[in-house]
């Protein structure tokens, strides 16, 4: 099953990169007049991939830096978190699989629940305003600081040992992992809100990581597949991505042991002034309107 599991992967992010270079070579003039900073861009994607291969979420980092720098609208921003993270979460999801024990048939619900949530939630996001938009991805950025902190302080137990679901859990979890799928749609990264989840159920908390990348193995391209032909995303950002695989490979195959304690208190405010920035973005469109 594994293995059936591996060759699905590979399948269904292969079909997301022929529509996505087939998609580049129709506007291929247009792409690297994008806003993008061809130099920042690459450096940022190693970093963000570095990092997320930890768990710690590239949708947070990626809203935190992205409008700031003005790479990106606010309109395209969930379609571009999206398609930027399948090629990097490919390569992740690869290693964690390979390597982490998870019950098969766990896996495999969390992730078809998150790819069915996922596949519903694009053509509803192209359709909300920018404001809109912007209000949910600060209520994900303080949702995922909660999590963290609620992880450092101990309001989250890391100390579960099961590799395994069964009944009540199973489908709560898979209800939950749905609805994490549709929240990818719109900017709300479904990496610590899978942790949280996998914690409370009892799991070995290393349980998370193939979760957490085998579902966004499959939901982030098919999500991203619907933002390609409604074109609402950055062609330049998601090409750039393919440097995010560099970060990726530093941390799971360099890194033997990370301290992240320090770096998720960064995290924690870097989250926390940009959901403050995006609110004041949100005053002053009121203000225009």
């Amino acid at each position: 099953m594994q293995k059936l599991l591996i060759i699905a992967i590979i399948i269904v992010n292969f079909t997301f990169i022929y529509f996505f270079i087939r998609d580049l070579l129709k506007h291929k003039a247009d792409v690297m007049k994008e806003p993008a900073n061809p130099i920042w861009t690459p450096i940022s994607q190693i970093v963000i991939f570095f990092f997320s291969t930890f768990g710690i979420s590239d949708f947070a980092i990626s809203t935190a830096i992205f409008p700031k720098a003005k790479w990106v609208s606010m309109k395209k921003l969930p379609g571009t978190l999206n398609a930027q993270d399948v090629i990097p979460i490919f390569v992740m999801s690869l290693a964690y699989i390979t390597t982490v024990n998870v019950g098969i048939k766990t896996l495999l619900v969390c992730i078809v629940c998150q790819v069915i949530g996922a596949y519903i939630g694009p053509r509803f996001v192209v359709k909300l305003p920018e404001n809109t938009i912007r209000t949910f991805v600060i209520v994900g950025l303080l949702v995922a600081t909660m999590l963290i902190v609620a992880g450092k302080i101990g309001l989250i137990s890391a100390n579960g040992t099961a590799t395994e679901l069964f009944g009540w859990k199973l489908v709560v979890t898979g209800f939950l992992l749905f609805v994490y799928g549709a929240l990818n749609n719109i900017g709300i990264g479904s990496f610590s809100l899978t942790m949280a989840t996998v914690y409370a159920m009892g799991m070995d908390p290393i349980s998370a990581f193939p979760i957490m990348m085998g579902g966004c193995a499959f939901s982030l391209p098919i999500g991203s597949m619907q933002f390609i032909k409604l074109d609402q995303y950055s062609r330049k950002i998601t090409l750039f991505s393919v440097f995010g695989i560099i970060g990726v490979l530093i941390a799971v195959f360099l890194v033997k042991s990370i301290d992240t304690s320090v770096i998720q208190w960064i995290v924690i405010v870097v989250l926390l002034y940009s959901a403050y920035s995006l609110h004041l973005g949100n005053k002053k469109a009121k203000l225009i309107d």
